[in-house]
């Protein structure tokens, strides 16, 4: 028994109008009452009677009815929900952000303006398949999905210091001359706060820490109020320079990290996906070229 046979019948059965059932089917009215009496040979069994000019479904065919009913109510919403996820699949982004997580949610919040559609899953970890990763040179990329592509940005590091009498001439400075100070940070289960503590541990000092949080944007603050001093990523933390804060380059260690993008290799990347990569390298690349 063909699935055509019974949506034939289930239209059929719903207006129990041949002539309305056809124009619904897009079909000749022969075509459809062809189909019908197909399909009750096939069943033995009959499924209309007419009665003057009107048709009436007999016991068999109410039952089939019923029953019709359910499959394709059914069947519309797999329909339904199936269309949903692919408009999800095609509009979704799987954002892995490993590093620079502040310039990385501005370009999310810029490109949702332009691109309503998109739906963004940001997610943060080593071991993740993912469209678009944001990682630094510290990452394990042997746990990450294959690149397709990447871009890589030299990224330099700062010492964020109060604006005080204490720093305000100070054109550059080593790490070591600020060993005993309190310091301001991330989290030790951030990633540049593994970066910023291999500074410190390179001449010779691990730092105190005063201060730490998991948020870069509280980390910010509290460097701001001068409570104490800290590490500031020359782009990734989207503001640069900063008027209440001293921004001192480091002589001594050279303080870099590398910044990659990448695009991974899935079986699908859809066009959203490879819009936002090509919107997130022209944003950072806008910052780069504010410093």
């Amino acid at each position: 028994m063909e699935l055509n046979k019974l949506y034939y019948f289930h239209i059929a059965a719903k207006h129990q109008n041949l002539t309305k059932a056809a124009e619904e089917l897009y079909i000749s009215q022969p075509a459809l009452t062809k189909t019908i009496k197909t399909l009750e040979g096939e069943l033995e069994m009959q499924l209309f009677y007419k009665k003057g000019k009107h048709i009436y479904l007999t016991d068999f065919g109410r039952y089939l009815k019923t029953e019709t009913d359910k499959m394709f109510s059914i069947w519309n919403n797999v329909k339904s929900e199936m269309k949903k996820i692919k408009n999800e699949n095609n509009n979704s982004i799987r954002l892995n952000v490993l590093a620079a997580t502040s310039i990385v949610t501005d370009a999310v919040l810029e490109f949702k303006k332009q691109n309503k559609e998109a739906i963004f899953h940001i997610i943060q970890n080593e071991e993740v398949n993912c469209d678009i990763s944001v990682t630094t040179n510290s990452v394990n990329f042997m746990n990450l999905p294959e690149f397709k592509r990447k871009v890589i940005f030299e990224e330099k590091i700062y010492l964020a210091a109060p604006k005080s009498a204490e720093y305000e001439n100070i054109t550059e400075i080593s790490l070591e001359e600020v060993r005993d100070k309190g310091f301001v940070n991330l989290s030790g289960s951030r990633l540049f706060r593994v970066v910023c503590d291999k500074f410190c541990e390179s001449v010779g000092f691990k730092p105190n820490i005063i201060f730490e949080s998991d948020s870069p944007a509280t980390v910010k603050n509290i460097i701001k109020t001068g409570a104490g001093i800290g590490f500031w990523p020359e782009f990734s933390w989207s503001e640069f320079p900063v008027n209440d804060i001293n921004l001192i380059p480091i002589r001594t260690p050279v303080c870099q990290r590398e910044l990659i993008i990448g695009l991974h290799a899935n079986a699908f990347t859809s066009n959203i996906v490879e819009e936002f990569y090509a919107f997130l390298l022209d944003f950072i690349r806008q910052h780069t070229e504010k410093k």
